[in-house]
C-alpha cells in the first residue's frame, strides 16, 4: 500500500503528516506501507520542508527526508490512498481525479482523527508562530494514530467510507 499526504505548498502540513506516518508505520511494524507526500501547488516544488515544521517534528523524534512535489494526475496511479489536509486541498486533488476510482481514493486525514465522527481540516501554519506547528502537530499525531489503527484493524475503507469519502 502506498499513502500519499497533500497539503498546499508541500513545506509544512504534508511533509509533518508524511514524516508522523512513516514514524508510527514503523512502530507498528507496518513495513509493506510506504508513505510520499505533495502539494497541490508548485510554490515550493524542490524545497526541503518549512525550518519551523522540521523544528517542531524533530522536537518529537521525527525525521524528514522529502522534498517539495506537486501533486499531479499520475499519483492517482501509484497512491491506493491519497489523504488531503483540508477542504481546498480536498477539491484541487478531486479536480485532478480522472475516475471514480482516483476519486476514491481521496479523503482528509481529519477522518481518522478521534471518535467523534466529525472531520476536522488541519488547518495550515504557514506564516504563523510556533504555536501554529505545535497545534497542527497535535492534530496530525491524532488523526495517524486512528489511521494506523485502522490500517492494523483493516477498517481504512469502512473508516473513508463513513466520514468523508468523495462519494
Amino acid at each position: 500500500m502506498h499513502i500519499m499526504t497533500v497539503c498546499l505548498g508541500n513545506i509544512c502540513r504534508s511533509p509533518a503528516a508524511e514524516a508522523v506516518l512513516v514514524h508510527r508505520l514503523e512502530q507498528a511494524g507496518l513495513d509493506e506501507v510506504t508513505v510520499s507526500s505533495a502539494g497541490t501547488a508548485d510554490y515550493h516544488v524542490g524545497e526541503t520542508p518549512h525550518p519551523e515544521s522540521v523544528a517542531e517534528g524533530e522536537s518529537r523524534g521525527y525525521a524528514f527526508t522529502s522534498r517539495g512535489a506537486q501533486f499531479a494526475p499520475e499519483d492517482f496511479d501509484r497512491a491506493d490512498l491519497v489523504l488531503v489536509m483540508d477542504s481546498s486541498n480536498l477539491a484541487d486533488v478531486l479536480a485532478l481525479a480522472r475516475t471514480p476510482q482516483d476519486e476514491a481514493k481521496v479523503v482528509r486525514l481529519g477522518a481518522f482523527a478521534g471518535d467523534d465522527g466529525e472531520v476536522l481540516d488541519v488547518p495550515d501554519p504557514w506564516g504563523l508562530q510556533r504555536e501554529a506547528y505545535v497545534a497542527m502537530y497535535d492534530q496530525v499525531e491524532d488523526a495517524v494514530a486512528g489511521l494506523v489503527a485502522a490500517l492494523e484493524a483493516g477498517t481504512v475503507d469502512e473508516v473513508v467510507a463513513a466520514r468523508g469519502g468523495t462519494a
